[in-house]
């Protein structure tokens, strides 16, 4: 006789199903982000604290009516000045709160392209020669090349390796999303570059071009390059050693807008390492 099926046991089957870690992404850019704003927003109160009642008045006026201080600003009539014009007091702190604002921008610039060479299996292998520093003059990227001479030109070329190319694609996404404007230099090391009327100065103008070429294949706007030179050997990054490649290298600066009330001081802000 067939069983009916009625006393068979039921069985219940469980799926569990697997969690995998949740893609952080760019969460690390916003904490990071984050950091810059709380240490610039230290930074700056420190340095009110030290200023004299005229600046802390002029701070104090702006954030309490920042678009009527705008406008008196703007007009020559400052509401917290004594006078028909804004104080230099006033003034230096509108340029010490923009400075520090594309300061933090240049940061995480820096931040970014860093993450970026690191994270590529095709480009980590040359990140140590991707040498990017925010100086007292802006953000300065340098591509150096490495022992082999090949590492970003062919010896002697003004043509980009692929991984150069990628480089520098990769670079011009990054600086596409600000507004700085956009220099570009060209240097070679001392030795004489073959013969002729071709010269060390055409091969480093050559470069610096090909390199402006292939950030405007990346996104970065024409109207955004103001100049584009070689310098040839005459700024060599290891003057003790003028033959090294470290010498021979394309360099990326992007000024500050708005530079700080102090320009005579070169320190550096931030360093390279």
């Amino acid at each position: 006789m067939r069983d009916s099926g009625k006393n068979r046991p039921i069985v219940i089957r469980v799926v569990k199903k697997r969690h995998h870690a949740a893609h952080h992404g760019g969460s690390w850019k916003v904490a990071y982000a984050d950091f810059v704003t709380a240490l610039m927003a230290f930074f700056l109160v420190m340095w009110i604290v030290g200023m004299d009642q005229n600046v802390k008045r002029a701070v104090e006026g702006y954030f309490s009516d920042p678009v009527g201080y705008k406008h008196g600003f703007g007009s020559g009539k400052s509401p917290l000045s004594s006078g028909n014009s804004p104080t230099a007091t006033s003034a230096n702190v509108f340029r010490s709160i923009a400075y520090m604002r594309e300061q933090q921008e240049f940061a995480v610039t820096r931040g970014e392209i860093k993450h970026a060479l690191d994270a590529s299996p095709e480009l980590h292998s040359v990140a140590a020669h991707v040498d990017i520093v925010v100086a007292q003059s802006g953000l300065r990227i340098e591509l150096i090349e490495g022992d082999s001479g090949d590492t970003f030109f062919s010896l002697g070329s003004s043509q980009l390796t692929a991984t150069g190319r990628l480089v520098v694609m990769m670079i011009g996404r990054e600086l596409a999303q600000l507004s700085n404007p956009i220099e570009i230099e060209g240097h070679t090391d001392a030795a004489p570059y073959g013969g002729g009327d071709y010269t060390n100065w055409e091969l480093s103008a050559d470069r610096a071009n090909a390199a402006r070429r292939v950030l405007e294949a990346g996104g970065l706007p024409d109207s955004r390059i103001a100049e584009v030179k070689g310098m040839a050997d005459r700024n060599l990054r290891d003057p003790a050693h003028p033959l090294s490649t470290a010498n021979r290298r394309v360099s990326i600066l992007l000024p500050f807008q708005h530079p700080p009330p102090n320009d005579g001081d070169s320190t550096g802000v931030l360093d390279g390492s």
